[in-house]
């Protein structure tokens, strides 16, 4: 009998940042390790905690999963592999 234990294992993501994020973060993109059943709000969360620049754009940002707008306090779980684009608000025209 097979069981699911996805509980017990991480997955990847890959995560890039634009503008006013790209700075807090101190770079454009990368991947992170998170345990199986993180969800965006988590990630949003953890992602928070870098420091107070960080989660000031975060709170203020949209986020694109696999290249869908997804909202942010979304409680459904990432999946091995999802892109997240974190999207600060953009100014000029």
């Amino acid at each position: 009998m097979t069981t699911s234990s996805s509980a017990n294992h991480a997955i990847a993501v890959e995560l890039r940042y634009f503008a006013a994020a790209a700075e807090a973060a101190g770079r454009p993109e990368e991947r992170l390790e998170l345990p199986a059943g993180t969800t965006l709000a988590a990630l949003r969360e953890q992602l928070a905690g870098r420091g107070l620049e960080m989660s000031r754009i975060i709170g203020i940002s949209s986020c694109l999963v696999n290249a869908l707008s997804t909202p942010t306090d979304s409680l459904t779980p990432l999946k091995d592999g999802d892109r997240i684009d974190i999207l600060p608000p953009f100014a000029g025209g």
